[in-house]
């Protein structure tokens, strides 16, 4: 009896896994490489999280809050999947194509939390994910956020007449109309992008508040043609998933690779990542066409990364 238990010991230890709050995640464990737990045993269940040790991976590397964790063999995938939310359609689908994979599902009363922190894993399954983590947010705790970034001083100085385009949310996109209001309370002018479905790139338009806004491509809304070219000073960027090195994962067409791209052989332009927290992930992988964010503004912090 004594060596079994020294044996589970030995594969099983504190993870020290962090929720949202930054406190510890009661009951979370760490399964070294190789130990498979069991089962959840129904629905409704409380078990431990479990977190399997990857070379190379330390456990302060999971980042992700609490309470659900996806055992993937591409990694450790943890999914933001609130209970009240399960009935999400991509949230399912996920979870099965997981499940189908072998992997083990474990989760708390709580829900979920996600992040995904694998070396291997591909953009479009990291793309999947945070958007599931983003989809599960509660409405009110999507506004909560979008209120938390427009109220913080805003990380890059504004003179007279600095042009910020920002963009029109679609789905669960944070809202960046709470900040683009601060920002034009202190002296910044606002633009929208137009979306060129033929070419696949954005221009920007003069937009004021309570402007008539029209349908464009995807649903998004848009200036009117009439409306004045703009060319933005600082351009606040929707994402899927980001890294803390501020790479971002898009919708995997290239608007904004492809303008970024455009405008920053002509002049400097600050691309302000805006996200909520959930859609983190340890590691973005990049291609020759993919354009880098200088700032990611999250409802919890400010990721600066022009100094790098």
């Amino acid at each position: 009896m004594a060596m079994a238990r020294e044996r589970i010991r030995r594969y099983i230890t504190p993870a020290k896994l962090r929720g949202a709050s930054g406190a510890l995640f009661p009951g979370a464990l760490s399964i070294l490489k190789g130990a498979v737990p069991g089962r959840t045993r129904g629905s409704g269940h409380t078990v431990p999280t479990y977190f399997r040790r990857e070379p190379g991976i330390e456990p302060p590397t999971a980042t992700a809050a609490s309470r659900f964790a996806f055992l993937a063999p591409a990694g450790l995938m943890l999914m933001s999947c609130p209970r009240r939310r399960a009935s999400s359609t991509r949230a399912k689908d996920e979870f099965e194509r997981l499940r189908l994979l072998g992997s083990f599902a474990f989760a708390n009363d709580d829900g979920v939390r996600v992040i995904i922190v694998s070396d291997i894993a591909s953009k479009k399954d990291l793309r999947i994910a945070a958007l599931a983590a983003r989809d599960a947010l509660p409405v009110a705790e999507r506004r909560r956020a979008a209120q938390a970034i427009a109220m913080r001083r805003f990380p890059v100085p504004l003179g007279e007449g600095t042009i910020v385009a920002g963009y029109s949310p679609i789905r669960s996109e944070c809202d960046p109309v709470p900040l683009m209001r601060s920002l034009a309370a202190n002296g910044a002018a606002l633009a929208l992008p137009i979306v060129h479905a033929n070419e696949k790139s954005l221009t920007f338009a003069e937009w004021r508040q309570g402007e008539r806004l029209i349908v464009g491509p995807y649903g998004i809304l848009q200036p009117r043609v009439e409306a004045i070219s703009l060319e933005p000073d600082i351009i606040l960027v929707p994402l899927a998933a980001f890294d803390r090195r501020c790479r971002r994962i898009g919708y995997g067409v290239g608007y904004y690779d492809r303008t970024l791209s455009i405008l920053r052989k002509q002049r400097p332009v600050i691309a302000v990542g805006i996200a909520f927290a959930a859609q983190e992930v340890e590691t973005v992988p990049t291609g020759e066409h993919d354009e880098h964010l200088d700032l990611v503004l999250t409802e919890r912090e400010i990721i600066d990364f022009r100094s790098n």
